[in-house]
């Protein structure tokens, strides 16, 4: 079996590239790094390539069996005019290049990635796979790109999406982030602390791509966070606790806005998502629980 990963060098490419060559896939990474990332020897080919141009890395996609897309400019940043664009480029045109170079009838099995920023800020509403839309520019990018997504459906694809909530694995993503802060004494909460906070932990989100790839009947959106969300409050307080750090530090909403313009108004968004169609669909969460969750990725 063949299996492309577009934005392979990344945050959760990385670690599902080491996971599928160790159960000897064979793995073709696509990337914009001009070195691949260092990983176990295996059946693995490195493509360095702007897969926001078509160009030749495109005559790899029809030689695979399974083609995940996670490729994105990270939103973990100041959003200038200029950086959005590049938000949209990053996933709208790969999206749309990898589609394009779908052969007809082609039977692949096409997992892209979206977020529970579809969503946008809901509060208190619990937000299943069937839940609307929201409304700011995350929630418009994220429907924009499944809806390329489902476009390899007309070329006789099976596509899944993937939104994902807030991954946690040690030394990157959120966590890389927020971990130094509280091994300082200056960890806690965000605004208030009230808005919910979906996360999932690395292990189950690979765990649930695999199912996503072996069941061949399952196919549309699928939310990939833990069953039990927390508050973002509580959330820093476990995490605290696991560090063996007070967790009474807040970052102030007013600061946020100010430093981080309209991404700060994403760190403070609610977002009470919960894994219908997994559980639906009988995956098993080795860690539905947070406190679990962080002990494993910090003992």
């Amino acid at each position: 079996m063949n299996l492309l990963i577009a934005g392979a060098s990344g945050f959760v490419g990385s670690h599902l590239s080491r996971l599928l060559l160790d159960k000897g896939w064979a793995v073709t990474g696509l990337g914009t790094s001009r070195q691949p990332p260092q990983l176990p020897e295996g059946n693995y080919t490195w493509i360095s390539a702007d897969t926001t141009r078509p160009g030749n890395w495109q005559t790899a996609v029809p030689a695979a069996d399974v083609i995940i897309n996670l490729a994105g400019r990270t939103i973990f940043k100041r959003w200038s005019k200029a950086y959005k664009q590049q938000m949209l480029d990053s996933r709208i045109l790969t999206t749309r290049n990898l589609v394009a170079a779908l052969p007809a009838n082609s039977g692949a099995t096409f997992l892209s990635t979206s977020a529970v920023g579809y969503y946008g800020s809901r509060g208190e509403e619990i937000l299943t796979e069937a839940s609307a839309p929201g409304a700011d520019f995350l929630a418009g990018l994220s429907v924009d790109w499944e809806k390329e997504a489902l476009a390899a459906e007309e070329k006789g694809a099976r596509v899944a999406l993937m939104r994902f909530g807030i991954v946690l694995a040690a030394g990157g993503g959120a966590l890389g982030k927020m971990v130094p802060a509280f091994r300082m004494f200056a960890g806690g909460p965000v605004g208030d602390g009230r808005h919910w906070f979906p996360w999932i932990h690395m292990a189950d989100l690979i765990g649930a791509i695999e199912l996503l790839i072996d069941r061949k009947d399952l196919d549309g959106p699928f939310n990939f966070v833990a069953p039990n969300p927390q508050r973002n409050g509580e959330f820093a307080k476990t995490l605290g606790k696991v560090l063996g750090r007070p967790a009474v530090l807040p970052a102030p909403a007013f600061m946020l806005r100010l430093l981080m313009g309209e991404m700060g108004g994403v760190l403070l968004s609610s977002q009470r998502a919960v894994p219908d169609r997994l559980t639906q669909a009988g995956f098993q969460f080795q860690y539905p629980e947070a406190a679990p969750a962080l002990a494993d990725l910090y003992p």
